[in-house]
């Protein structure tokens, strides 16, 4: 298992996508006690994706991702190339539309948040985040005088630039302070790195310790980092706003299937609702093909205003 975490860190693949491989490697050699992995072979993964799929009722994208991982090991790790796996059962994938709240929903959602966690659902809502890029947020690729964020290294390693909501300024602004505070404070105790890209850290050494790099929303401790077993300073963990958004959802008494994801989605449906773009939205959100976007199209019609019933004709 040493070798696939030496070429995945050779390839810059992120460290959840370094324990996701991991895992289904692990887990394919599992299935097959007391065999080597050159031993194995098309048919072997074949039946191990096929079981995930038919035994285990995997989602589409789960059973994707296990495959990615066993090509992995076997075209980089291994040097091997495995026949086209014609017959392998595939899990069924699904299209569903995305949840969405509507504005007097969103406004008591947020009403029911406070702090950090309120900013930074408002950050998700109010600019089209993702989670993750929310709680990975710079101070450097925030520009106050432009009222724009750089979201960088998203989905699909791409960055893209969104808009800086002008009411979320004072806010962010103190956050920064705190931020930049306890940045102080790790320095004065002979700490106050964070976590750079590989070839960032090689080139700029002294940049761990610089203010722009830090995150904005900094975890309350110190941690080691698994890579280089140094103690720096992460960013807060995700599952911290998940967890205040399902309660701040079951104190308001929403009943929709909603998560940090819904603020996404209720960003992009708003912005359409409000007669911008496809195409604007489509670039704020970064997706690649407008026809991702468009499912929010769908959103529209389908709403209790969008279509007029023949009963009430």
């Amino acid at each position: 298992m040493l070798s696939v975490r030496d070429k995945i860190r050779l390839k810059h693949f992120s460290i959840r996508t370094e324990r996701a491989y991991t895992s289904w490697i692990r887990r394919f050699l599992l299935a097959f006690p007391g065999r080597y992995p050159r031993d194995l072979g098309a048919p072997e993964v074949e039946q191990f994706l096929t079981v995930l799929a038919t035994e285990g009722q995997v989602a589409a994208a789960t059973q994707s991702q296990a495959l990615s991982a066993l090509l992995f090991l076997y075209r980089e790790v291994m040097g091997l190339d495995l026949p086209w796996l014609d017959d392998i059962t595939r899990a069924k994938p699904s299209r569903r539309l995305p949840v969405v709240l509507d504005r007097s929903e969103v406004r008591s959602l947020l009403h029911q948040l406070d702090g950090r966690e309120w900013l930074m659902a408002s950050l998700l809502y109010g600019t089209g985040m993702r989670l993750m890029e929310c709680v990975r947020l710079r101070i450097k690729d925030i520009d106050f005088l432009r009222h724009e964020i750089v979201v960088r290294n998203g989905k699909g390693a791409k960055d893209r630039v969104t808009m800086l909501p002008r009411s979320l300024v004072e806010a962010l602004g103190r956050q920064i302070e705190k931020a930049e505070a306890i940045h102080q404070s790790d320095v004065e105790d002979g700490y106050g790195t964070t976590w750079l890209p590989q070839a960032l850290a090689r080139k700029y050494p002294n940049a761990a310790r610089e203010l722009g790099w830090q995150y904005v929303f900094p975890a309350s401790r110190r941690s080691m980092d698994p890579r280089s077993d140094l103690e720096t300073r992460h960013h807060v963990d995700e599952q911290v706003l998940q967890r205040a958004i399902r309660q701040a959802l079951r104190r308001v008494g929403i009943r929709k299937p909603a998560s940090c994801h819904t603020l996404r989605h209720s960003f992009a449906t708003h912005l359409l609702e409000s007669g911008y773009d496809i195409r604007t939205v489509q670039e704020l959100l970064g997706h690649s093909d407008v026809s991702t976007t468009q499912i929010y199209t769908h959103v529209l019609n389908r709403g209790a205003g969008g279509v007029l019933s023949p009963l009430d004709r």
